[in-house]
């Protein structure tokens, strides 16, 4: 039987991806703390939403305990020491443990761009340390039996994502922006794309290797920040589609701009840990197999950011009909 406990499912990613699986014919559970922050795929056909605390062991391994397959989508961008330590290590060593007591066959877990397993503390943030560890903490599984694909996007872009919208609508009501990390590089990929890669892992037959399959999921153009703040605005037309003028800050004023913004009351915008993990390049890393491994070709940004930037509706697929009817 194709069924597949989806941790994170009620998220950004994890939400196309429990439509991408119900469309594939995978009978989906989605564990979440309360059930209403599923209320977007809990309708989807063959899904099944649980209450639940995936941060308790006991109820992550009942939860996994019956399922050929498990997706890791949560993942937090901000928060302290600890608070990386619980999402991206404490979480993935209960996960490993669940899987191998319960048999479970595959295993695919989101990681992120720039990651090194092999040497985590090297890393310059703290985000990009934690994901490490917990590569390594579900690479037990491997060892164990349990087929382990890890998927490192790049940053992921799509209808109602945190990165474009976030900079199109700052630049709606600000006359300029000044933009820490201008320089930094990344290699933007669909949100769709990353659902779609998840589904193709787990169609892929078991590696019989030591060490997890690794798959860096990034888009076919690279950009600068300072490129793609500047088209955000452009696309949502801003300034009557020239957007605003993005100056870029030096060093020691970035990091003061990320330490106000850690400090504003509301969601985290940017902080300083964030600065860090933009030292190294989010782009693709020459000799590891990318989408195209999977028989995928990576989707353009401009043309998909232009549509929901401009439109500011979903279009895509059974959510954007659901989100639709709702308005």
């Amino acid at each position: 039987m194709k069924n597949v406990l989806v941790l994170g499912g009620s998220g950004f990613v994890g939400a196309h991806l429990c439509e991408k699986l119900a469309r594939a014919g995978w009978s989906v559970t989605v564990p979440t703390r309360r059930r209403i922050h599923a209320r977007a795929v809990q309708h989807l056909p063959g899904l099944t939403v649980l209450e639940l605390d995936v941060h308790d062991e006991a109820a992550l391994t009942a939860a996994v305990a019956g399922h050929k397959a498990v997706v890791n989508c949560v993942a937090i961008l901000h928060g302290t020491a600890e608070a990386f330590d619980k999402v991206h290590v404490a979480l993935p060593q209960k996960l490993a443990r669940a899987c191998a007591a319960a048999g479970v066959q595959q295993l695919v877990h989101i990681s992120a761009l720039g990651v090194n397993a092999g040497q985590p503390d090297a890393a310059p943030s703290l985000y990009l340390r934690s994901k490490g560890r917990g590569e390594q903490a579900l690479a037990l599984a491997q060892r164990s039996g349990v087929d382990v694909s890890f998927l490192r996007p790049s940053v992921i872009f799509g209808q109602g994502d945190k990165f474009l919208n976030l900079f199109a609508n700052l630049q709606k009501i600000a006359p300029f922006m000044p933009l820490a990390g201008a320089q930094a590089r990344f290699q933007p990929v669909w949100v769709q794309d990353v659902a779609q890669a998840v589904v193709r892992c787990l169609a892929l037959p078991p590696t019989r290797a030591d060490a997890p399959r690794v798959v860096e999921a990034c888009g076919p153009q690279v950009w600068t920040l300072r490129q793609l703040v500047h088209m955000a605005a452009c696309l949502a037309g801003v300034n009557h589609g020239r957007g605003r003028a993005v100056i870029g800050l030096p060093a020691w004023a970035g990091t003061l701009q990320a330490w106000v913004m850690e400090h504003l009351p509301g969601p985290t915008l940017m902080s300083r840990d964030n600065l860090a993990s933009m030292q190294v390049d989010n782009v693709a890393t020459p000799g590891v197999p990318g989408l195209s491994s999977l028989g995928m070709t990576a989707a353009a940004l401009e043309p998909i950011a232009r549509d929901y930037l401009t439109q500011g509706q979903a279009t895509h697929g059974l959510l954007g009909v659901r989100q639709h009817s709702h308005r």
